[in-house]
């Protein structure tokens, strides 16, 4: 949710990744590449978004990708209702008319953060579906990459929001893009039923409780906290899915932890 000045279709395919069969390993190329690519942009966000206005040969896209990442740091450090297009102007030194030639509004922002992050959550879901191996292991992948996205500024700040401070025609794109989410989780749930890796449940309810765990780490997250992102991410995946698992596969491999 939150990437480099330039975001071209080579670099958001460095965050398409899949889980060896049964265990998740951060020493995998691919998991490392899309970790190094999430942390690094938060860390080089604070004295690098600005820079997208310094010059005025930077292209348009580049400052419309630096208005998005400081108007998300700026809704996690003062919330989404005490954020103004000023702020946002006065982070990024230009004035409010040249914030208005890309946003009309805050609310336009937002609904941009959510299609940006709607978007690399489901390459990451396309290559799960495409790569993984059972239902559970599809269900452990999707864990472990929608805890990552929710320990970085886009998706903290979109978790974070009250749909209350939305327009009506707001709220339904917000939850059109949360539906098509949960859509793939209870697909690969069911998956899992199928082949037996799952214990029998209801892909709905499992969804939603998944959903809930996943997406309360926004509110309690800090980014200098003792574990790192994608130590939580592998706690996650393996605490969410024991309950999961068919009791033949508890006994069996299990998810690998930097700690271990």
């Amino acid at each position: 949710m939150d990437w480099e000045e330039s975001t071209s279709a080579s670099e958001i395919s460095l965050l398409r990744y899949c889980l060896p069969v049964g265990k998740i390993s951060t020493a995998l190329p691919g998991v490392n590449r899309f970790l190094q690519l999430v942390m690094s942009k938060d860390a080089a966000l604070s004295s690098a978004h600005w820079k997208a206005f310094a010059s005025r040969r930077r292209d348009p896209a580049t400052k419309r990708e630096a208005v998005l990442k400081t108007a998300a740091q700026l809704f996690l450090e003062k919330s989404y209702g005490r954020t103004s297009m000023n702020d946002v102007a006065e982070r990024l030194n230009i004035t409010k008319p040249a914030l208005y030639h890309y946003f009309r509004n805050k609310e336009e922002i937002l609904i941009e953060c959510y299609r940006l992050g709607t978007g690399l959550i489901e390459e990451i879901l396309n290559e799960i579906a495409a790569h993984c191996g059972t239902g559970l292991e599809k269900v452990e992948a999707f864990i472990y990459s929608y805890a990552n996205v929710m320990t970085i500024n886009f998706g903290r700040c979109v978790m974070r929001l009250d749909d209350a401070d939305l327009s009506t025609g707001a709220v339904a794109e917000v939850r059109s893009y949360k539906r098509k989410i949960d859509r793939r989780l209870r697909g690969f749930i069911q998956e899992g039923i199928e082949d037996g890796t799952i214990t029998r449940c209801d892909p709905k309810i499992a969804a939603f409780s998944i959903a809930g765990a996943l997406n309360w780490i926004c509110q309690w997250y800090e980014p200098e906290g003792a574990l790192p992102a994608e130590e939580i991410a592998t706690q996650f995946a393996r605490t969410l899915t024991q309950g999961l698992a068919e009791k033949k596969r508890r006994g069996g491999p299990r998810l690998v932890s930097k700690q271990e």
